[in-house]
């Protein structure tokens, strides 16, 4: 068999692989915002990266933006798990946002969604919600594996193409 057919084999395995795990993490997603729906309005702020490590946080708030819980997931693949982030428990989102020396004790990722949830509780209360604030669709091509992939066969190609040319 040829090498373009494992090739092609081991694309749609990844494809399916990488559907499957999405599928999983997707549930967890939806068991977890469940779970904070039931203790009042859910905040959602994201921090999406390509080809580094994202994340996303849920904060169940009350009419006030006090935080009743919180929860985070941050990572690269699929296998990223929401985690309790109970430093915000109890605590207004409108405080938090604003408290750079309580928001500097948090990583990079952690405080770029903590801003993004408060630009999106703002906007919310405001009336000013844009689309890119409601979009919810997953691109299934952007996910890590695929970016992985994706970068492998481009350097193949440019490998490929090197080698024609000193050929000639």
């Amino acid at each position: 068999m040829s090498v373009m057919f494992w090739m092609g084999l081991f694309l749609v395995m990844a494809f399916l692989l990488q559907g499957f795990l999405g599928f999983l993490q997707i549930k967890n997603f939806s068991a977890n915002f469940g779970e904070l729906r039931k203790k009042g309005k859910v905040l959602i702020g994201k921090n999406p990266k390509k080809l580094r490590s994202g994340s996303l946080i849920l904060m169940a708030i009350d009419n006030e933006g006090n935080i009743k819980e919180a929860r985070i997931m941050k990572g690269v693949t699929v296998f990223a798990k929401f985690n309790q982030l109970s430093k915000l428990h109890s605590m207004n989102i409108a405080e938090v946002a604003s408290d750079y020396k309580f928001i500097t004790g948090f990583d990079k990722l952690t405080q770029q969604c903590i801003l993004n949830a408060y630009r999106n509780y703002i906007n919310f209360k405001t009336g000013k919600l844009a689309i890119d604030d409601l979009d919810t669709s997953i691109n299934l091509f952007s996910m890590p594996l695929f970016e992985k992939i994706k970068m492998q066969i481009l350097q193949i190609s440019n490998f490929i193409k090197q080698r024609f040319v000193r050929e000639k």
